[in-house]
């Protein structure tokens, strides 16, 4: 089995001179490709100044996360691809327990390691935690993170787990299965895109899990704030194509309408937090879902009946019955 560790930049040299090293080092066996999105800042100069050996492939337009990786992994011929953040550090032998984990069970197609936090490494970080999952209403939270609450790491999960969703932060994926799925959807630009590719993922048998043996510790937010309107409006928006997409038909009109209540509930939050531009991104993302919505449609594919959900709501068990952790919203 050969991976190909795969780092998408944009504008992001001081992050590559920061964390390219460690990738470098802890990554003997594996194949390193830097795939740039059009940058103006010199960064395929500094690669090729410093690391000539990482294979560099230049997109001509900055398409985000999808198209950028869409466009890239066509030209990559590695079994696995792990698509990796350019502001996470990896750690000694992080590959091992990954290629382990693929060699116990061919039917997994997806693994994601433990994220931790660069700047508190006692404490998982937000983008992917210790494996993610959603609600009933599509919402997504992770083992190790939910919303704002993130938990320090004791070890409670040292695991292997089948989880959900992987984040694209540090994703491994084999190739003939980002193939055969089509790769991501373009259309998400930035955000949940893994979340809708993971989702597809189940819907055609394959299992996805979590492996606590590997660790990397994430920046988060390098490139969008967590708190930036933009996430805001792409998070809310993307999450309403994941539905429409991945569910059967009789399940979306219903959530649609549900989440169109409490993301007006949400809306209002940022109201009297006067986040006026979150408020409006709330509502863009709505209008950019019906103006998108005939087109999203046309996308469904392959929909399983399957239990998609890990609770009814981690909205209300989150703001109003005051649950912060994981295990006290989803009883395993």
């Amino acid at each position: 089995m050969k991976i190909a560790v795969v780092i998408l930049n944009w504008n992001g040299k001081d992050l590559l001179e920061k964390f390219l090293p460690s990738v470098i080092k802890f990554s003997p066996d594996a194949n390193i490709y830097v795939v740039d999105n059009a940058s103006t800042d010199h960064s395929v100069d500094f690669v090729k100044e410093h690391y000539p050996t990482v294979q560099i492939i230049q997109n001509e337009v900055n398409g985000g996360f999808a198209k950028g990786y869409n466009d890239a992994l066509k030209n990559i011929e590695e079994d696995v691809f792990c698509l990796l953040n350019s502001d996470i550090e990896v750690t000694k032998d992080w590959l091992t327990p990954i290629e382990d984990t693929f060699k116990k069970n061919r039917e997994i197609a997806i693994i994601q390691p433990k994220i931790l936090d660069y700047k508190d490494k006692t404490s998982f970080e937000y983008a992917g935690a210790a494996g993610g999952y959603i609600d009933r209403l599509g919402y997504p939270f992770c083992r190790g993170r939910v919303f704002q609450t993130m938990e320090k790491d004791q070890g409670q999960y040292d695991d292997i787990k089948e989880i959900f969703w992987a984040t694209g932060a540090c994703m491994f994926i084999k190739k003939e299965v980002f193939n055969a799925l089509g790769g991501f959807d373009e259309d998400y630009f930035a955000h949940q895109e893994e979340i809708d590719l993971c989702w597809r993922a189940q819907n055609r048998g394959y299992k996805i899990v979590y492996t606590g043996a590997s660790k990397v510790y994430h920046v988060g937010g390098a490139t969008l704030n967590n708190m930036n309107p933009k996430k805001t409006f792409l998070n809310f928006r993307n999450s309403l194509f994941s539905i429409t997409k991945n569910l059967p038909l009789r399940k979306v009109i219903p959530l649609i309408v549900a989440r169109l209540f409490l993301d007006g509930i949400a809306g209002i939050r940022f109201l009297f937090q006067l986040k006026f531009l979150h408020l409006l991104a709330i509502i863009k993302a709505h209008f950019s879902y019906y103006y998108y919505f005939v087109k999203i449609i046309n996308k469904r594919g392959q929909i399983k009946d399957l239990k998609y959900f890990s609770c009814s709501s981690v909205v209300v068990d989150y703001f109003i019955k005051q649950k912060r952790y994981y295990r006290e919203i989803v009883k395993e």
